[in-house]
């Protein structure tokens, strides 16, 4: 019996010497800095070993998900109960957060030595890594909203670790006004779905979800758009994206958690719940036109940013619409794929900017030999685009039954795409060598887009709805409008030398150089928010000082 639920213990133990160092031994944390930063890279290493040693449980025998307290709630509310849920997705995740974990923590055991409040900052880390691992193991979707919450309450003291930073603090004030909305949104979602269904486990909802046939009753189309929304404020998309862009301030390590793991709460919400999005159609529209928008407006800004690290910010938000498209689509193997390749990658950029200014001594943009034409972008759109309809079919692909796999696979073209139009433009001895080269390039990545979705589908099982079941229902024109902007990007971007010389598109430019000026609105928000804090503060202290507007 216990080999058959090792897995669930492995993950309920994982997170707690974690929330232990933050809750008992931080406490007095600057005071025992040593101690601290130890027990904090020990408790990090447990959580790794932990989800190592599930995975292969599970692996290698039937694994069970199992409740260990269950509490009755009134009101209708089902039940708060301490259950992991034991599935492949859950697993991925934990295995990702809890090895990102480890890396942050090594990385700041070296980075913050010397620094007074060294202790404190490694109590916060551990508390904020302890909570996520929480929230992904958990299947009581009580257990989540409170973990959902803390995870983003421990998040903010780190962003707001050096206080007398202006920037910082108003970046954290605004992520943690756009949070509390999240809050709000979450709970009053879960708290329609618990009375309607009469499920407080993620395991329940979605068996409630599989017998449902036909439209799903008002209250949970509600709790559906309140998700959606919930989901969109935790990542950092456009136009909500100013704090992403502004928390640079902290610590890098930070930078790194936070891009490379907590970013992607929202996404991982829509995971849980996509048994229930998948029976709301609308919700797809919100989720693909969302993030489209941002995946489009987030690159074009990152093609105008010189700091290294906010371009690296504007790469996520532009990432995170990409990946709330795609669970639009219903491609919900891919957004999983999405996420760990984008968290290790991105947690790389981070901790590796420093060496990154190597690769920005040259220009951005490469002069080519030979003038660009808008003739050739289009041939090697062509064959990249001929290069990914075979690769599809030779992987059995229907265009019918899958379009919107097509459709991301349209996208990946249009990348290589980019790679054959450099090689079309050179000129001279080794011209034919670097196409071929190239072309067989696309050739491999084409098979491994398709190669590793299948894979993934595989891995996750029926922890995710079919990639199917959306994609019928998805209109055409959508699809379509998503090919076309990104293909409107592959032409922005080459032609942007060009069309730097209009005064029309240097005024684009410089709109886009400073987020469109949207983020201005919540700024002031952040700012009027903390002026009344200031003034209750004040009268209570006279000794506090808040800067003049």
């Amino acid at each position: 019996m216990i080999a058959n639920i090792a897995s669930s213990l492995l993950m309920l133990v994982a997170p707690w010497p974690l929330l232990l160092v933050g809750f008992l031994v931080g406490i007095r944390a600057d005071h025992q800095a040593r101690r601290v930063k130890t027990l904090s890279n020990g408790a990090n290493w447990f959580a790794l070993l932990c989800s190592i040693s599930a995975t292969v449980m599970y692996v290698t025998m039937a694994q069970h998900s199992q409740t260990y307290l269950s509490m009755h709630l009134p009101w209708e509310l089902g039940s708060f109960a301490i259950r992991t849920l034991v599935n492949p997705l859950t697993l991925i995740m934990f295995l990702l957060v809890s090895f990102m974990g480890m890396i942050v923590s090594r990385f700041s055991a070296t980075y913050m030595v010397g620094d007074a409040h060294e202790g404190r900052f490694h109590r916060w880390l551990s508390l904020t890594v302890g909570a996520f691992l929480v929230l992904i193991v958990t299947d009581n979707i009580w257990g989540f909203w409170i973990s959902f919450v803390a995870a983003s309450l421990f998040l903010h003291q780190l962003l707001i670790f050096y206080r007398e930073r202006p920037l910082a603090v108003m970046a954290a004030r605004k992520k943690y006004l756009f949070s509390r909305v999240a809050d709000v949104s979450l709970f009053t979602a879960f708290l329609l779905i618990a009375r309607t269904t009469g499920r407080a486990e993620f395991s329940g909802i979605a068996q409630w979800m599989h017998a449902w046939h036909g439209s799903l009753p008002a209250s949970l189309q509600i709790a559906t758009g309140l998700i959606v929304l919930c989901a969109i404020l935790k990542s950092g998309t456009f136009p909500l994206h100013g704090w992403l862009i502004q928390v640079m301030e902290a610590p890098t390590q930070v930078s790194a958690l936070l891009h490379a793991g907590l970013i992607y709460t929202g996404a991982f919400l829509l995971l849980r719940v996509s048994p229930m999005v998948t029976h709301v159609s609308w919700a797809w529209t919100v989720l693909i036109i969302a993030g489209l928008l941002s995946a489009t407006v987030s690159s074009l800004m990152m093609m105008t940013e010189t700091n290294i690290k906010e371009s690296l910010a504007y790469s996520t938000s532009a990432q995170l619409g990409f990946m709330l498209m795609e669970c639009g689509l219903g491609l919900y193997s891919i957004a999983v794929l999405h996420i760990v390749a984008h968290s290790v990658y991105k947690a790389h950029a981070f901790l590796s900017s420093g060496s990154v200014v190597d690769n920005f001594r040259g220009p951005m943009i490469q002069k080519l030999n030979i003038k660009q034409t808008l003739g050739r972008a289009e041939l090697a759109i062509v064959i990249s685009g001929l290069v990914t309809f075979g690769v599809a079919m030779a992987f059995g692909i229907d265009l019918q039954k899958q379009p919107t796999l097509l459709t991301i696979g349209a996208i990946v073209a249009i990348a290589m795409g980019q790679l054959l139009l450099q090689a079309l433009n050179r000129s001279g001895i080794g011209a034919g060598t670097l196409l071929s080269r190239v072309a067989l390039l696309s050739i491999i990545v084409c098979s491994a887009y398709f190669g590793l979705h299948d894979l993934s589908t595989d891995l996750l099982g029926s922890s995710i709805p079919s990639d199917t079941l959306q994609a019928d229902h998805i209109p055409i024109w959508l699809l379509a409008l998503i090919v076309v902007a990104f293909l409107s990007l592959l032409h922005i971007q080459q032609l942007l030398p060009r069309l730097q010389k209009s005064p029309f598109w240097q005024a684009v430019y410089v709109n886009l150089y400073n987020g469109l000026y949207v983020d201005l609105v919540f700024s002031q928000m952040a700012f009027l928010h903390a002026s009344k804090i200031g003034k209750t503060l004040g009268t209570a202290n006279p000794q506090v000082q808040f800067p003049e507007e």
